[in-house]
């Protein structure tokens, strides 16, 4: 594999960056507001599901001190 000089390597880089697209600011404004949305609602629906294993847990826990 030949080696690239920094030079070259430099140009490289920018004709890459050239080719970059760049979303719109109302583009990067809906992706925030459906990042913060769904992390909502992954927040909401663990927590749900942490309170039911805690129920269980718990009801298994009373159970054992019994017997």
């Amino acid at each position: 594999m030949a080696k690239t000089t920094p030079i070259e390597f430099i140009r490289q880089v920018q004709a890459e960056t050239k080719k970059v697209v760049w979303p719109t600011r109302k583009e990067t404004i809906m992706t925030g507001v459906m990042v913060m949305i769904m992390t909502s609602l992954l927040a909401v629906f663990f927590f749900g599901v942490d309170k039911i294993f805690h129920a269980l847990v718990t009801l298994l826990l009373s159970l054992a001190a019994k017997g």
